[in-house]
């Protein structure tokens, strides 16, 4: 019965998942002018262009944060019953937690933690 509900919990996080990435393409504007093309800032005109590529670093330590937060979710649920689900609850954690290591030591690699 357990695993049940689990089983739902997933079934509507990823019926969540699939509303909030297939509503944008119902709804969103297909029909763009160079009005609407232009960059702004939080409604004024821009102060300058950009003399330079924007640096990705940005973007990387996003979606780092991004990955710590999502295995939160995960890693909270597991906490409140790990007693119950015994030495194969704290393998199948720790293949999981490796798994996101993989993630953070990719990020190191490429030097995405360095802010200069």
């Amino acid at each position: 019965m357990e695993y049940v509900s689990i089983l739902m919990v997933f079934a509507v996080a990823a019926l969540v998942a699939g509303a909030l990435m297939g509503i944008p393409l119902l709804i969103a504007p297909r029909r763009t002018s160079p009005v609407k093309q232009e960059p702004f800032e939080c409604g004024k005109d821009p102060v300058a262009l950009p003399e330079g590529r924007f640096a990705i670093k940005f973007s990387t330590i996003a979606i780092f944060f991004i990955i710590f937060d999502i295995e939160l979710l995960f890693v909270w649920p597991w906490a409140t019953i790990y007693r119950t689900l015994g030495w194969f609850g704290f393998a199948e954690m720790m293949v999981f937690l490796g798994v996101l290591m993989l993630g953070f030591l990719y990020i190191w690699k490429k030097r995405g933690l360095e802010w200069e």
